[in-house]
């Protein structure tokens, strides 16, 4: 079994695919134990044979729409009318739309793109660093998996078993405690900056005017978490409603959404969710593989014989995801780090909830970080930039995300709360 486990982490270091790294290491695996290999596309099929990870996809196609369909924009615009002209605006208003973003996407990978496509350019026109510029964008951009609706809250809950409605809501409170905190720390490190705007002094035409525009766009999130909150609809039915509202709005009301960009978003979400949905396939059959192997109770047992505090196990979980986040993409840790570290927190009496948010927000602090790091790849490709430069002016912005994630994790209220009272 060690052998399996260093040929999968020999892989992923030399570069290799994380499907084909699992898929490799799997393989010879049934091989050496003498499985039969027709399991394995057995498994694959079990694994994403589900009704909740439908919801993958659908949210990867409305998120596609709305970029595309020019919804993205108008949040931008309505973010910068309302902070636009405090000193670093353009940065401030790049956290605040990923966060109004994060509540219509699900994608950390699209808030991103969304964002920073229109927001980089714009940075970096105005005398912004183009690293800096491109640094706030990542950031902001993985917020986009904490704020409901959530890609890998929904992958989560489907392995936890657990409520998708309730994870939603439980990362409500973390997700602001982030974005505000960033915001905070932008305002900080631009506090010097006059370069992006001359008037100092909020125009309240400019923002009712944006306000208008976006009105729409402003009303996804509460369709979505609000028809999941009053029982209207599953995870799953409100992603196929996001689709449907993204799609009359982009159309019909801010008329931008042409078939040659209705087909650019479909083509967009197909490849996004295929790769999402094959590691979730192959993963399966890894972390089944382990299962029937005790690998993930021998791996529990380790966490426990270095201590019985639920606090310290605490941090040594966060240590050991913040370091695999770095080196296992996001689908791919859910579907292996779950099923070792859930039974190890429920012995503990640690809520689902509450480390579900703790996971989710430890893999977003890994796509800011090399090598595989997604919100990275994505900023430094429209800031055309080197991801190592990025990644020295993301620093501050780490520091900050790994003390939210300390405070979610020691501190439940922030995450059983609102689902106390729902």
């Amino acid at each position: 079994m060690s052998l399996l486990l260093l040929l999968l982490l020999g892989l992923i270091l030399i570069s290799v695919p994380i499907f084909l790294s699992i898929g490799i290491s799997t393989t010879i695996a049934f091989i050496v134990t003498k499985l039969p290999l027709f399991m394995i596309p057995q498994k694959m099929f079990d694994g994403v044979n589900s009704y909740v990870l439908l919801a993958v996809p659908l949210f990867m196609l409305a998120g596609s729409i709305m970029d595309q369909g020019g919804i993205s924009k108008r949040l931008v615009d309505f973010s910068e009318s309302l902070v636009g002209h405090f000193k670093g605006g353009l940065a401030i208003t790049s956290i605040l739309s990923s966060m109004l973003f994060a509540g219509v996407s699900g994608s950390a990978a699209a808030d991103t793109a969304a964002v920073g496509s229109v927001l980089i350019p714009e940075m970096i026109k105005k005398g912004y660093d183009k690293n800096f510029a491109a640094s706030i964008i990542a950031t902001g951009g993985s917020i986009g998996v904490i704020i409901p609706p959530s890609i890998p809250m929904i992958i989560f809950a489907f392995i936890a078993n657990i409520s998708v409605g309730k994870l939603f809501i439980a990362g409500i409170l973390p997700g602001l405690l982030i974005g505000f905190s960033l915001i905070a720390i932008v305002a900080y490190k631009t506090k010097d900056f006059d370069i992006d705007e001359k008037n100092r002094n909020f125009d309240f035409t400019r923002f009712k005017n944006a306000f208008k525009s976006a009105v729409f766009a402003l009303g996804i999130p509460f369709i979505v978490v609000g028809g999941i909150l009053g029982g209207f609809f599953t995870a799953t039915e409100s992603a196929a409603v996001a689709v449907i509202y993204s799609l009359l709005i982009s159309s019909l009301i801010y008329r931008e959404l042409s078939w040659k960009k209705l087909y650019k978003a479909a083509i967009y979400a197909i490849n996004t969710s295929s790769i999402i949905l094959i590691i979730i396939s192959i993963a399966t059959v890894f972390s089944w593989f382990l299962s029937m192997n005790n690998i993930q109770q021998t791996l529990s047992n380790a966490f426990l014989i270095l201590s019985h505090n639920k606090y310290i196990i605490l941090l040594l979980i966060n240590l050991f995801l913040l370091v695999m986040g770095t080196f296992v993409e996001t689908t791919a840790s859910l579907i292996l780090f779950v099923p070792v570290v859930a039974p190890i927190l429920n012995n503990l009496g640690i809520d689902p909830l509450t480390y579900g948010v703790m996971i989710v927000t430890n893999l977003a602090i890994g796509m800011l970080t090399p090598p595989l790091g997604i919100c990275l790849m994505v900023s430094s490709s429209i800031a055309e930039s080197k991801i190592l430069e990025i990644s020295k002016a993301i620093i501050p912005f780490l520091v900050v995300m790994i003390i939210d994630l300390f405070i979610i994790t020691f501190i439940p209220f922030f995450t059983i709360f609102l689902p106390s009272i729902y």
